[in-house]
């Protein structure tokens, strides 16, 4: 990489613990939105453009897994040691709903068409359940082979895909039978897996791989050696030419789809990386670390707009979302390291 094309990030402080998932909305009226689960218990909503902090949802009592946000950015949900997932009013803060579990939940979906929200984890059981009927049971999916990891949803919500933490493989359920149609074998337990913004590909990493499948026909394109252990990668969404990487080695890395050539390396976080995603305007990426922070990339760096992001404070846009439950001492803005 050309040493004069150093990347400086948006550093977006305000977790007291590790960050372990990171969600981008799709491109709303509003702009886009990223919202990030820690180990603090407290998800964060920001600005997913200039990375400004607009609020924190407050209610779970252990740590948050996984976050994520409808195709509005209206709704978010979270998934937490706690034995629950939660549904929340993402305009206000507001618990709308919380679903009750028997063990810890580590993974949460919203469905395409935003109706239902998905959840799986310690228990192994795939649950989907209704968010016009938020008191009505669950409809279970047959048992997962193992404790729940990752969950997305595919083929305009008739599949589901799955990992577990435990073992390998990513797992495609059809929605109606309950039932397991196919698995994507992999040496180690995959540990992040993303279908593209075109629907075209299946990413994940597992081990020290990342993959990259068919989404229609589930056949392998693409496997490539990382440098260290990984666990997790993003595909660039417009071109799908680069995809990002980051794991134990807490540098968060560029490749080449094409050829697997690095193309660029970032240096900053303070511990290894636990989850990498792009914006869906492919224009830049996130990485959320053991050490806390949230790093914003610019894919094409760009030092001078960069700092003029930084001295744009959280203030103005925190005012901007009426009613929300927003604490102070959260309150956090994008600077420089």
């Amino acid at each position: 990489m050309d040493k004069k094309k150093v990347a400086v990030p948006l550093v977006c402080h305000g977790h007291s613990r590790p960050v372990v998932d990171l969600f981008y909305s799709p491109i709303t009226p509003d702009g886009f939105f990223l919202i990030s689960a820690s180990k603090d218990s407290h998800p964060m909503l920001r600005n997913g453009e200039t990375a400004d902090w607009i609020g924190t949802f407050e209610g779970h009592k252990g740590a948050v897994w996984s976050s994520c946000l409808d195709n509005n950015a209206l709704r978010a949900a979270s998934a937490s040691a706690d034995f629950s997932a939660k549904l929340w009013d993402a305009l206000t803060g507001d618990v709308l709903h919380s679903f009750e579990h028997k063990h810890i939940v580590r993974a949460c979906a919203f469905s395409e068409d935003t109706k239902r929200l998905l959840t799986g984890g310690f228990e192994k059981i795939l649950r989907v359940f209704d968010l016009n009927r938020l008191d009505a049971p669950p409809t279970e999916v047959d048992k997962s082979p193992g404790s729940v990891r990752t969950l997305t949803w595919l083929h305009s919500d008739q599949t589901i895909l799955s990992s577990c933490a435990d073992i390998g493989g990513v797992r495609l359920w059809d929605v109606r039978s309950g039932k397991i149609v196919q698995t994507l074998e992999t040496k180690s337990p995959v540990t992040s897996a993303e279908v593209s913004q075109d629907g075209r590909y299946i990413t994940t990493a597992d081990g020290s791989t990342v993959k990259f499948w068919d989404a229609n026909h589930f056949g392998l394109v693409k496997s490539y050696e990382m440098p260290c252990n990984i666990e997790s990668a993003s595909l660039e969404p417009k071109s799908g030419e680069k995809f990002v990487a980051g794991g134990e080695d807490m540098w968060v890395r560029v490749f080449d789809f094409f050829t697997g050539e690095e193309i660029g390396c970032n240096k900053g976080h303070h511990g290894p990386v636990h989850c990498v995603r792009f914006s869906p305007t492919g224009e830049s990426y996130a990485s959320g670390s053991e050490d806390g922070t949230i790093r914003i990339w610019q894919t094409t760096p760009n030092q001078e707009e960069n700092e003029k992001r930084v001295k744009h404070g959280v203030d103005e846009v925190a005012k901007k979302i009426e009613g929300f439950h927003i604490n102070n001492k959260e309150a956090k803005t994008s600077e420089k390291p």
